[in-house]
């Protein structure tokens, strides 16, 4: 059995509740929503196409997971507070059991950051979900990419490379992603590519400590490249003080992990810059809150950036990360 538009529409709108923010939500041509008063909306908008952002044959409940999760790592990276979000979905066939085990993974994610669904699209097409959300941040507290200053220090949180390697593990046939894996260090990646975690509360506690942020999505030294650029500085980035993955020793895959974590993407932690007299706040504003943060460089005057193996070596060139339209 297939759904027609408006039993799809109906079929996700009843995983939807009311709330004070929201005047008129799913059902109306536009939704209405409530601004607290002395905050600033944010708005981003992500698109996932099938075989491009995931593999074909990905579970409907993984899909509707990282839809979300992309666009909410966007939001902690501006230290935003979620609120709400749309969604446009292109299915070549609507089938009640696809379209209900997607909407358990979209709104497992949305439900634990109290981000509620407003509105949406849904067409017949290729598989391809789009969805933009919105969040609110204090009048003047949000974290952009321009405000790096020469001096600070250069801060990754988590471990980046463990998405790239669950990837480079599914191209070789090593790694299912179309159902859960029997070993404790397979399925931690797999769920690391298949259900990324955006660092929400990271963001907000980087707040008046961080300079400027950004998510690791196309990879660490690609997206660290767009503060670089946005502030006008340098970096230089320490190879040693990237972190180790234990799940990629346990399954004996070091030394790929150690080509992919600085150029592969789709980790979605946070880069920042802080002052390096903030070290300790640093550290107090991401206790509890985040799965660790290692300071990994040092921004500088001029352009460009340096990668090292260590603070004080000489130089290396690595792959700066993904591109949409420079990929093969």
């Amino acid at each position: 059995m297939s759904l027609d538009e408006f039993g799809l529409i109906e079929r996700i709108r009843r995983r939807t509740g009311a709330r004070a923010d929201i005047a008129l939500g799913i059902g109306d041509d536009a939704a209405l929503l409530r601004m607290p008063a002395g905050q600033q909306l944010v708005v981003t908008t992500d698109t996932l196409n099938a075989g491009v952002h995931f593999p074909v044959e990905t579970p409907p409940g993984d899909i509707g997971w990282k839809a979300l999760a992309v666009n909410l790592s966007d939001l902690a990276a501006m230290g935003a507070q979620p609120a709400w979000c749309t969604l446009s979905l292109s299915l070549p066939e609507a089938s009640p059991v696809w379209v209900d085990a997607f909407a358990d993974g979209f709104f497992a994610l949305a439900d634990l950051h109290g981000m509620a669904l407003v509105g949406g699209d849904t067409t017949r097409g290729p598989l391809a979900i789009s969805i933009t959300a919105m969040g609110w941040v204090p009048e003047g507290q949000a974290l952009r990419r321009d405000g790096a200053q020469p001096g600070d220090d250069i801060w990754v949180t988590g471990v980046p490379g463990e998405a790239g390697l669950a990837l480079a593990l599914w191209q070789q046939g090593v790694l299912d992603v179309s159902r859960a894996a029997s070993d404790v260090a397979t399925e931690y990646l797999r769920l690391r590519l298949a259900r990324p975690t955006p660092r929400l509360g990271a963001g907000q506690a980087l707040r008046g400590v961080a300079t400027a942020a950004v998510d690791v999505s196309d990879g660490l030294l690609a997206d660290l490249g767009h503060i670089c650029e946005r502030s006008g500085v340098a970096a230089e980035v320490w190879l040693s003080a990237l972190p180790a993955s234990h799940a990629a020793d346990a399954l004996h895959a070091g030394e790929r992990f150690q080509a992919l974590r600085s150029g592969a993407g789709d980790d979605y932690e946070l880069c920042f810059t802080a002052p390096a007299s903030r070290r300790t706040q640093v550290a107090q504003a991401l206790a509890g809150v985040a799965p660790g943060a290692s300071r990994i460089g040092r921004v500088s005057a001029g352009q460009g950036m340096q990668v090292r193996p260590a603070e004080g070596a000489d130089s290396l060139v690595m792959r700066p990360g993904f591109n949409h339209f420079s990929e093969p």
